[in-house]
């Protein structure tokens, strides 16, 4: 059994999505891999002493923001979090060496921006000859220091040529270079639907022909939702909105003409994008990457507020004619209009995209433990007793 230690985090939930499903692939009966998760907070706060202080976890300031709909400026917070982390460099290397020497891995596989040389470096003090990989959930790098490290031993699995590129250009050698077809989504996104969508709408409430719109903004929905609802009466609507129960309420108070369906938590993403037309959200890698295996076009914003690591999605979704990019979401009724006019065309072109990358990164990841298994025996052939 070869153990692999997958890195995640909950901040933005894209982290721990990726992981859960690699888990789900890797982890079946019968697999060659042992599949550990390696919550990030966990090992460097195991007492928990920020929560203890503050009453939150590190991650919850972040994902409150995205919650609010309140982005702005995150660029800069992201340098001062940067900085953080490279005067706490030595002190979260000590940490993480000491956690995988008592618990050695035959790989580690990093699926979290930022952390990546602490990471990088602690494994190969305590695990000299392990290789460790880095899992790119965006679909972009956001240099200096966010995802790809330079000048070390990283391996990278990329899901866009751009990504790729990016790493090449950075000095990264072409054997440390990996193209998987897309993001990491969960096996239930490749499932077919349990029915026809007339009859998928019809069992919710919804009008069987007119187009439908699916708005989702993450795991804890945004207030940016209300206004899309608010500008959007007479479009049926889904509006997805995770564990922002609150949010939930809200929306089913307002009015509309057309029906609506405001969905809470759950597990069903897929199926609900299985009643929709077309996508409403922020363009974040994960709901874009998920949209667009359901077959759907989408209508995203690209404005001073949407988070830097995601800026080049809309240029991606552009490119490949997925659907409309707008400044602001004040346009959202001008967007839905230009969409549903060119709705073929676009879920065309939508159908052209073949996003495999759950299944493909185990093989990649394989791949790269062989490779490295001569010459770890070197090491421990080279090396005194």
């Amino acid at each position: 059994m070869t153990t692999v230690d997958l890195v995640w985090f909950n901040a933005g939930g894209g982290h721990r999505a990726a992981a859960q499903a690699l888990e789900q692939v890797m982890g079946g009966a019968g697999s060659p891999w042992q599949v550990r998760k390696l919550n990030l907070t966990a090992v460097l706060d195991p007492g928990g002493l920020f929560r203890r202080l503050t009453g939150i976890e590190p991650e919850d300031l972040y994902n409150k923001r995205l919650a609010t709909g309140f982005t702005w400026g995150l660029a800069q917070e992201l340098k001062l979090l940067q900085a953080g982390i490279r005067l706490a460099h030595p002190a979260l290397v000590q940490r993480l060496a000491r956690h995988w020497a008592a618990n050695p891995p035959d790989l580690v596989v990093s699926l979290i921006p930022n952390f990546n040389r602490a990471l990088h470096d602690a494994l190969a003090l305590a695990c000299p000859g392990v290789p460790f990989v880095t899992v790119l959930t965006d679909m972009a790098d956001h240099p200096p220091a966010f995802w790809m490290e330079p000048g070390t031993q990283q391996h990278l699995v990329c899901g866009t040529a751009h990504a790729a590129q990016q790493a090449l250009a950075a000095g990264f050698a072409p054997e440390r270079v990996h193209r998987s077809s897309g993001m990491i989504l969960r096996p239930d996104f490749y499932a077919p639907p349990s029915a026809d969508k007339t009859t998928l709408r019809q069992a919710v409430g919804l009008d069987a022909h007119t187009p439908t719109g699916l708005v989702l903004f993450g795991g804890t929905g945004s207030q940016v939702m209300k206004r899309i609802a608010t500008r959007l009466p007479d479009t049926p609507l889904v509006l997805m909105c995770g564990r922002n129960e609150a949010l939930a309420a809200e929306l089913r108070a307002l009015p509309a003409r057309a029906p609506r369906v405001v969905v809470g938590y759950t597990t069903e993403v897929a199926r609900w994008m299985q009643c929709a037309d077309f996508f409403i959200g922020k363009p974040g890698p994960g709901s874009l990457s998920e949209a667009v295996q359901q077959g759907l076009p989408v209508i995203v914003t690209r404005n001073a507020s949407t988070m830097p690591q995601e800026r080049w999605n809309t240029d991606w979704v552009q490119q490949h004619g997925l659907g409309v990019v707008k400044r602001s979401f004040r346009e959202v009724p001008e967007a839905v209009h230009e969409l549903v006019a060119r709705l073929p065309q676009h879920r065309a072109n939508v159908a052209r995209l073949h996003n495999r990358a759950v299944f493909e990164v185990p093989q990649i990841l394989q791949g790269i433990v062989q490779a490295q298994q001569p010459l770890r025996h070197m090491e421990r052939v080279a090396s005194p007793a």
